[in-house]
């Protein structure tokens, strides 16, 4: 009998020591299986650990109704895989995907006010005019959400203080989500901003302010739509099944470049959809959302670098690109 119990004590004590563990670690298994729901007790947290695909240029999916972001009005008639010398430049259409040859930036869109709409429409003339000018892209620079979001491979890793993003564009720029927490006060402007995130049933709830707006390239997508600091921006992540995504696909195949093909019509597994909602009083009159959607990507995010060749793969002139004063060593 008191062998007995010793054995019943042992077993309770490392449950009670592992059920902890595993409770913190269990958020983050799984990197292979994307889209698995992993049980804390009577609550759920949904699995959105692995990577992710959305390889759409420019990027963002219109809403099916309501204020969207702004969508290019150079437009190619069809959608055609990348191929090795790049997209192929074609005549502009009035209907067609967007023309990511040529980004001519919707600056009629009522959302944005006159002085914002002058900015674009100034970036679009120069596009018509054949100058590719800079953005955080093609110069190396940092990206700030949501222009971060052009890069279509992101890897999230789930912890149960915080939400690491990881992104599969040049120098591997990453954002780091505090959960249950509330925003740094005072506030100190960053490159990404402060985030903090919160769950809210099977959705992932990222709020972010404080994006710096004294550098270079200042610009929330590719038609150099400004910002301010007022810029602020709710994420909300959650995994869906295909019929509940299949109007965003559709929506992002009239309105996107498909650089891989139409890698989205015929998956049947996991979505994660990406709900976005922006706002920033100084550049918009009304605050507008988009979707995108990802299918799951690659084991692992590929490396890439993008600022040890300088020389601009369009002009063969020298980037604008980040320079430090002295050398690291």
């Amino acid at each position: 009998m008191n062998v007995r119990r010793i054995v019943l004590l042992f077993v309770t004590l490392a449950t009670a020591v592992a059920w902890p563990a595993w409770t913190q670690s269990s958020a983050a298994a799984g990197a292979a299986e994307p889209g698995v729901t992993a049980t804390h007790g009577a609550a759920s947290i949904p699995n959105f650990t692995g990577v992710w695909n959305h390889p759409a240029f420019p990027w963002f999916e219109p809403p099916a109704s309501g204020p969207g972001p702004i969508t290019n009005l150079s437009r190619w008639p069809e959608q055609r895989p990348s191929g090795a010398a790049g997209s192929a430049a074609m005549p502009a259409s009035e209907h067609g995907v967007s023309n990511y040859d040529q980004l001519v930036g919707d600056y009629k869109n009522p959302i944005l006010k006159p002085w914002a709409a002058e900015v674009v429409k100034k970036f679009g003339e120069m596009s018509l005019a054949g100058i590719t000018y800079g953005n955080p892209s093609n110069q190396c620079w940092p990206m700030p959400p949501p222009f971060i979001f052009k890069q279509f491979l992101v890897e999230i890793i789930q912890q149960p203080d915080k939400v690491l993003i990881l992104y599969s564009g040049p120098d591997h720029e990453f954002r780091q989500v505090r959960l249950n927490a509330a925003h740094n006060q005072p506030l100190t402007p960053s490159l990404y901003g402060d985030s903090v995130g919160h769950y809210e049933g099977d959705t992932l709830v990222i709020d972010t302010v404080g994006i710096r707006t004294d550098r270079k390239y200042a610009m929330i997508d590719l038609f150099g739509t400004p910002y301010t600091k007022s810029l602020h921006i709710v994420e909300r992540y959650a995994l869906r099944d295909y019929d509940d995504v299949r109007d965003a696909i559709e929506r992002n195949k009239k309105e996107n470049w498909l650089f891989n093909g139409d890698v989205f019509s015929g998956h049947r597994g996991k979505f994660l959809q990406l709900h976005l909602t922006i706002d920033d009083a100084g550049v918009f009159t009304t605050p507008w959302s988009a979707t995108l959607t990802y299918v799951p990507g690659p084991d692992q995010l590929p490396e890439t670098v993008c600022a040890e060749n300088r020389a601009q793969y369009y002009y063969g002139n020298e980037a604008d690109v980040p320079r430090a004063d002295k050398p690291d060593f």
